[in-house]
């Protein structure tokens, strides 16, 4: 069993959600502390211990420390067309953004 430890950055995401996005993200977050990498989950090209899971049309990003036994959510977004995505190349590490891609 794992500990869901969230970063500052994804609380700030989650305080910006609808509730009703916000009830369905948040059930999905503390289902990580039994399964860390769910069905569908999605590693990270170019981390060690990055991971992407999709909850209808968000991704959540987070990382897993199997050694400490926490999962830390990073953060949290709505996908949008690749156009959108450019303004998020500024924000992320170039691994993050082509993942997001």
């Amino acid at each position: 069993m794992h500990e869901v430890l969230l970063e500052r950055a994804a609380e700030r995401d989650l305080k910006r959600l609808s509730l009703t996005v916000y009830d369905r993200i948040v059930p999905h977050l503390k289902a990580l502390s039994q399964n860390p990498r769910p069905t569908g989950c999605k590693k990270i090209a170019g981390s060690r211990s990055n991971w992407r899971i999709r909850i209808g049309d968000y991704r959540v990003i987070y990382e897993i420390d199997d050694r400490t036994k926490v999962v830390t959510p990073i953060l949290a977004w709505l996908r949008r067309p690749a156009n959108d995505l450019n303004a998020a190349k500024r924000l992320v590490s170039p691994a993050l953004y082509d993942a997001l891609r």
